[in-house]
């Protein structure tokens, strides 16, 4: 549970009126959980965290996987996402919430279970008594009176933190890069920000998508009757948008599965949309094909993180230096791809300069340096968007322009 173990006090050892009998016994087998007289939203939503933390899930397949099996209202359903998705972003808080308590060590299933108590506690606007007692139901008989006592002492105890980066919970590295991008405040906010929620932003056409997303592929410039590639297309959000102007779009992924999420899509939108499985890096177009392309990199997505709740423990500072170096052979690649006058678009749900700025002004373009509207903000060569400044996704954009 706790991310910076070797930091940790070792109470195992103290004596006296608080100490608690070791928490062993994992959490109830999906038998006991299905012998209750009808399915419960913090059951789901304990599978679903106990995957996440230990078997690697991710939570945005995990939990539409289980609560399409489930028999959960609606109301139960938004529950279960919310005690989830906020539960594993306030991972680093809860344990420190839980912490100063556990004076010996539970099993990890036990650790989840504390986590989603305090979650529910401290940020989820529980009621004390459902967030303690329908929380200690969940565990196995033995440790129930264990998680009962921990759980009320954090209900009872002030919300104390022991470094910023514990507060907002992430990771040490990720507070540094963002405190070194934009500054204490706007970092600060960016992440504060990112622990919210996400809008739902629904599209004329019907599809759910991030608006900065949209912004993106309208700043593309498509028009009718223009070829148009997005190179790294999938799940489709910016290829629908674009083939919505009456341009003729081609979109390309690496996956055939992520490919195939862009059909899906675009079929169920009514957009005529070639899609092709191909290597970006590679891409099997001939030269001076497009009017306009589109390179929504892969990043790291550290402008997105609230809409993946666990990335922000996956992805690491290393990631980063290897993302870069795919991105500029994207650009190189699809450089060439664009007609004489054309447009080359970049873009990344990101805010770090090495994997949007930084890179070279491909040979033979130049920057348009047109300014854009608020919230864009510029940025080097480019603009870009923080979550705090629309409520949307970070994002950077670099618009180029090819020599004639």
């Amino acid at each position: 549970m706790n991310q910076r173990r070797d930091n940790r006090n070792d109470t195992s050892r103290r004596s006296g009126p608080d100490r608690q009998q070791p928490a062993r016994g994992g959490p109830r087998t999906d038998q006991q959980r299905r012998s209750g007289p009808r399915q419960n939203a913090r059951q789901v939503a304990y599978e679903a965290l106990l995957r996440i933390d230990h078997e690697g899930a991710y939570a945005n397949l995990v939990v539409p996987a289980l609560l399409n099996r489930s028999t959960l209202s609606d109301q139960d359903r938004r529950f279960v996402t919310d005690l989830v998705y906020g539960t594993t972003r306030m991972r680093r808080a809860c344990e420190s919430l839980v912490e100063r308590f556990v004076l010996t060590e539970p099993d990890p299933e036990v650790r989840t279970l504390l986590r989603l108590g305090a979650y529910q506690l401290a940020f989820g606007g529980t009621a004390r008594h459902a967030a303690v007692g329908e929380t200690v139901e969940l565990a196995h008989p033995r440790v129930r009176g264990f998680v009962n006592a921990i759980l009320r002492r954090v209900a009872d105890a002030d919300k104390v933190w022991p470094d910023e980066a514990t507060r907002l919970s992430y990771p040490d590295w990720l507070v540094d890069r963002f405190v070194a991008e934009l500054g204490e405040f706007e970092g600060h906010a960016a992440l504060e920000c990112m622990n919210e929620p996400p809008p739902v932003h629904e599209r004329a056409d019907g599809y759910i998508q991030d608006q900065a997303s949209e912004w993106v592929a309208e700043l593309v410039g498509a028009q009718p009757g223009e070829t148009v590639l997005d190179l790294c297309a999938a799940p489709g959000g910016k290829a629908t948008a674009m083939s919505s102007t009456g341009a003729f779009v081609v979109a390309a992924d690496l996956q055939p599965h992520r490919a195939a999420l862009v059909v899906q899509n675009a079929d169920r939108l009514g957009y005529a949309l070639p899609v092709v499985v191909a290597d970006g890096t590679a891409p099997p177009f001939r030269p001076a094909t497009f009017d306009r392309v589109l390179i929504d990199a892969p990043c790291s997505g550290l402008g997105a993180l609230r809409r993946r709740p666990d990335a922000r423990w996956r992805i690491t500072s290393r990631d980063i230096d290897d993302l870069v170096l795919t991105q500029q052979r994207l650009l190189d690649a699809a450089a060439p791809l664009v007609k004489p006058g054309g447009t080359l678009v970049y873009s990344v749900c990101t805010i770090t300069a090495a994997e949007s700025i930084e890179h070279p002004v491909p040979s033979g373009f130049e920057v348009i340096a047109e300014a854009l509207p608020d919230p864009w903000a510029p940025f080097g060569q480019g603009f870009r968007l923080l979550p705090q400044d629309a409520d949307t996704d970070g994002m950077v954009i670099i618009r180029y322009r090819a020599s004639q």
